[in-house]
C-alpha cells in the first residue's frame, strides 16, 4: 500500500512519526504542557506540515524533512503555550 495515498498504514506510519517530532519538540522546549501523547503526536504531524509551509515560502523546497518538522512542531508549541497562558 502506498503510503502517499493515505490509508489505514499511511495514518499509522504518520501518527508514529509525528509522536516522535513532536517528542523530540517538546523535550528540545521542556516545560509543562497540558495534554499527553495524543497532543504530542498532532503537534508533531502539524509541525511537518508547518516547516514545509515555512521552507516552500522561503524558497527552500517543500521537503524540509526531520529538521524542519522539529523546528514547525516548536513553533507551534511556542504557539500553543502562549493561547494556554492567557
Amino acid at each position: 500500500m502506498d503510503v502517499a495515498a493515505g490509508g489505514p498504514m499511511g495514518f499509522l506510519i504518520a501518527g508514529l512519526i509525528g509522536l516522535v517530532i513532536g517528542a523530540v519538540a517538546k523535550l528540545l522546549m521542556p516545560g509543562r504542557d497540558p495534554g499527553g501523547w495524543l497532543v504530542t503526536m498532532l503537534l508533531g504531524i502539524a509541525g511537518s506540515w508547518v516547516g514545509s509551509f515555512i521552507a516552500s515560502a522561503m524558497g527552500m523546497g517543500g521537503g524540509t524533512g526531520f529538521v524542519g518538522a522539529v523546528l514547525g512542531a516548536m513553533l507551534l508549541l511556542f504557539i500553543y503555550r502562549l493561547l494556554r497562558k492567557g
